[in-house]
This record gives C-alpha cells, structure tokens and sequence, in this order.
C-alpha cells in the first residue's frame, strides 16, 4: 500500500477527534473608543487564567473549562479596575450544547453593555465559538 493509501486510510478509519481542531472563542470588546480582539483556548485549570487588560480601566477573563476533549463550560469576568482592589462588575456562565452563529462576531454572548461604577464608561463585549484551522 502507498504513502498516500495509506494517509487516506488512516483519515478514513481513525476518530475524528484526532484531527478535531480545538475550539477557539475570539471576543471583540469596546472601551473608550477602542477596539480589542481577543482570542481565548480552553485550559484544564481555571486559576492559571489571567485577565487581560482593557484600556486600563477594565479586566475581562475568559476561562473555557475543558475536560476530556470537551467544554464543560465557559465562564466569561468582567471587572472594572481604576479602584484597588478591582470590582467585579458582571459573571457570564454558558454551558453545553453552545450556540454558534457564525454569521456574527457575537454569536455565542450576543452584545454585552457594561459600566464602571461611578463615571459610567462603557465596555462592550460580544463573543464567538469556532474552531481554529489545523
């Protein structure tokens, strides 16, 4: 048998797991005027998941809880941190089976409108599940 038999059989007769790419959900959020993509993996340990800094006033984490080859969840932290130490301002749970529009940079959170305690900023958020290409 060939090379390229052989390559074929073992796509035809191997899970489909193996070549499975891991999801992948990219955010885009808006503050002060601003514009962030960020792009979030699943991880096996929620606590090693640092926030990302948004135009020095917010904190947004992602952690995609994986366990065996699968989500368990997604919890998304928004936290507004002008203030020692920061505030939480909003906890987002989604569980299984997700929602993914991929017609919309939004299609797993919808548009999310939060504000800072006291002078109002805005952050924007919305949120996709895809995979990522092999």
């Amino acid at each position: 048998m060939g090379l390229a038999k052989r390559a074929i059989f073992l796509a035809i007769w191997l899970p489909s797991t193996v070549f499975a790419a891991p999801p992948l959900l990219r955010c885009e959020i808006s503050e002060g005027g601003e514009s962030y993509i960020a792009e979030f993996f699943p991880t096996s340990d929620p606590y090693s998941v640092a926030a990302k800094d948004i135009g020095g006033r917010f904190r947004f984490k992602v952690v995609m809880m994986q366990k065996e080859q699968l989500i368990e969840y997604i919890k998304i932290y928004t936290y507004y941190q002008e203030q020692r130490p920061a505030i939480l301002l909003h906890v987002a749970k989604y569980m299984p089976p997700f929602r993914q529009d991929q017609t919309s940079f939004a299609g797993l959170t919808g548009v999310n409108f939060l504000y800072s305690p006291g002078l109002e900023r805005e952050l924007q958020y919305g949120c996709a599940l895809s995979e990522v290409p092999p």
